[in-house]
């Protein structure tokens, strides 16, 4: 049974919002989210969500802190108007990498952020492609991590240079890649390798050498995001250097693109970069080798499947 249902949108993707309820045939829910004067989040919910099933639509992208604040403030005004179920839609989590002590006295900001997303109201979360999956088990109330790699291998075989190339290679920048690149080389029936990397030194990264023969192969380096683009940029580098690869190729689930890393994938030996739209890529920032790809399709699939109680798994089948 379908249950009344409501999209409401921060201002952190917009245009992916607006895609997810063009596929639901909807519309967003009449907000208004902005700032006081002095920097504190404002909202403003304009309609009636009392007994609604409210998605909220929000990354957890640049800028992180503003756009987590508008998060939690927009669950906590949703819960106090009286909505039967929230579902924090949020597809690039933020704060992931940090979810365990890697030295004396870190916090574990992962685990936080799930406390307070929880705490602000939220009775479930949709996300795609957590940094690591267990983060699933830091959360009290369920959670949907979408699958970026099949919507990327859907997209990718329609390039020209996958259909056509039948020296194609899928490659893992690292060794905590390999799962994802092993997934993509299944969904594209091709082999792949991984680049063997240690860092010498913190944001360092030394290349060692390449595990699998991609010489004169085109690589499809595959890895869940890109932020400052050093790892991938070296990896393809080394590809072709030391692997003597043919052409190097760039896909990932989230854009992050801080620091330096648009002059260095507009500068590097990388022909392409594809990427998801769940993080809005300012104008600033975009560059002519990224092509993005939307997941608005899926995660309105996701958002269906759960407002009917349908199993979110059977979307891949």
């Amino acid at each position: 049974m379908e249950n009344k249902r409501i999209l409401i949108a921060g201002n952190s993707n917009l245009e992916l919002a607006e895609g997810i309820a063009k596929e639901l045939k909807a519309k967003l829910c009449e907000a208004k989210i902005s700032q006081f004067s002095d920097g504190e989040c404002s909202v403003q919910i304009n309609e009636s969500v009392r007994g609604a099933d409210v998605y909220v639509i929000q990354s957890m992208s640049t800028p992180v802190n503003d756009n987590l604040m508008e998060l939690l403030v927009m669950n906590d005004a949703l819960k106090r108007a009286s909505a039967n179920r929230i579902t924090a839609v949020v597809p690039y989590f933020g704060y992931a990498r940090q979810d365990r002590k890697a030295r004396a006295r870190d916090p574990i900001t992962a685990k936080l952020v799930a406390d307070i997303l929880t705490k602000s109201g939220a009775s479930r979360l949709l996300t795609m492609d957590l940094h690591a999956p267990q983060l699933q088990g830091f959360f009290d109330i369920p959670v949907d991590s979408l699958l970026g790699i099949p919507v990327l291998a859907k997209a990718m075989e329609k390039m020209d240079f996958i259909k056509d190339d039948k020296n194609l290679m899928v490659v893992s920048p690292d060794v905590g890649s390999v799962a994802r690149a092993r997934q993509m080389a299944e969904m594209l029936n091709v082999p792949f390798a991984i680049v063997d990397k240690r860092r010498p030194k913190a944001n360092e990264v030394e290349i060692m050498h390449i595990v699998g023969n991609v010489e004169g192969k085109t690589c499809l380096l595959v890895d869940d995001m890109i932020d400052t683009a050093g790892t991938i940029c070296n990896g393809a580098k080394a590809l072709l250097e030391v692997g003597k690869a043919k052409k190097v190729y760039v896909c990932c689930t989230h854009a992050v693109l801080s620091g330096p890393a648009v002059e260095r994938l507009q500068n590097s030996v990388i022909e392409k970069v594809f990427t998801l739209n769940t993080i809005s890529v300012p104008k600033d920032k975009k560059f002519s080798k990224l092509i993005e790809v939307s997941v608005a399709p899926i995660f309105a699939k996701a958002i269906q499947a759960i407002n009917t109680g349908s199993p979110v798994s059977k979307l891949y089948e």
